[in-house]
């Protein structure tokens, strides 16, 4: 069976930490439905970390949390502004426009980011009756390739949407990565958003992730709307104690392994002439074109990994906060070895 160590962040193991954290809560009775000192810790931290007027809810998963979000964002005719590689236009099998009923305006962009340049011609041209209208723009910090939004970049692009009258939506399921990449807080990688959906699974959880309200004009009904789309836990304490611990101190670390190791698997091929990396390797994700479908075949005997764009054989290999020097030296070895 093939290893799926570079398929995904989301294949990794559960950080033993957060693992013996949960261990630890699993004993005694609790109220349901965050009614209960674990949850409660776990929101006065997100607090501490985001800001005290923000209000976070947990919930199950990454897709309920980009449609929660949006939910709370948008009224029936209206549209959200997205990159064409966005995980809610690609990857979400259509749940924000059944579960939300909005249009999704996707945009295509080469790095994955929008600028405000992009948007403002979709502003500009809102009040024809006959078509949606603009008023979400929804980006993904680091984007689908890997890239980061520079400070400067989140805050041009945050004045644009908000000169607009526009609100501003952040995916952040990799935000710890970009917080890594900037040398900045959390709290700064996801400066300018009015709603940011925070993911906690990719970076060494077991599951939950939660939607930040920093707009609190967004948050008078959240929690009725978390309730409707089906994503309010019953034991969210056991979602509350891994965001206690992720928020501090796993993190951090797990984050910066993830992405020193995608920085060192590039040092390792960038002389392998077969070999083009066709993304600036900036977090935890390494997209390259190999050189035939053959090679990719041969390679994947070994190693499970997701082909990007099949036409151009481009791949994307990923690390996470449990990859290891010698995992690394060990892959490089077999890409080497399948473009030989």
């Amino acid at each position: 069976m093939p290893n799926a160590h570079f398929a995904s962040d989301n294949a990794a193991p559960v950080d033993p930490i957060i693992w013996t954290r949960m261990g630890n809560i699993n004993k005694g009775y609790s109220l349901a439905y965050g009614d209960d000192e674990v949850t409660r810790e776990a929101l006065d931290q997100f607090q501490q970390v985001f800001g005290v007027e923000t209000s976070t809810y947990m919930v199950f998963g990454g897709t309920g949390a980009n449609v929660l979000s949006l939910q709370a964002m948008l009224q029936p005719h209206e549209a959200v502004i997205c990159a064409q590689n966005a995980h809610i236009n690609l990857d979400e099998c259509g749940a924000p426009e059944k579960i939300v009923g909005c249009k999704l305006i996707p945009l295509e962009t080469p790095d994955g980011k929008l600028t405000q340049d992009m948007v403002r011609p979709h502003f500009d041209a809102r009040g024809d009756e006959h078509a949606a209208q603009p008023k979400v723009v929804s980006i993904t910090q680091p984007t689908e390739y890997g890239t980061v939004y520079t400070l400067d970049e989140l805050t041009a692009l945050a004045d644009e949407v908000h000169k607009a009258e526009g609100l501003l939506h952040m995916d952040g399921a990799r935000l710890y990565n970009a917080a890594i990449h900037l040398d900045c807080s959390l709290e700064q990688a996801s400066y300018g958003p009015d709603m940011l959906s925070l993911g906690g699974t990719k970076n060494g959880m077991m599951y939950g992730e939660a939607v930040v309200v920093l707009n609190s004009d967004l948050d008078e009904n959240m929690k009725f709307l978390r309730k409707q789309t089906t994503q309010l836990p019953s034991k969210m304490k056991y979602i509350a104690v891994q965001f206690t611990n992720m928020l501090n101190p796993c993190w951090y670390p797990n984050a910066t392994n993830a992405n020193q190791t995608a920085s060192l698997l590039a040092e390792k091929i960038q002389n392998i002439s077969e070999i083009e990396i066709s993304q600036p390797v900036q977090t935890n994700a390494i997209f390259a074109h190999m050189p035939s479908p053959k090679s990719i075949a041969k390679l994947q005997e070994k190693y499970d990994f997701y082909v990007w764009e099949e036409a151009f054989s481009e791949v994307r290999w990923m690390t996470n906060w449990s990859t290891t020097e010698e995992d690394v030296t060990t892959f490089a070895a077999a890409i080497r070895e399948s473009v030989a």
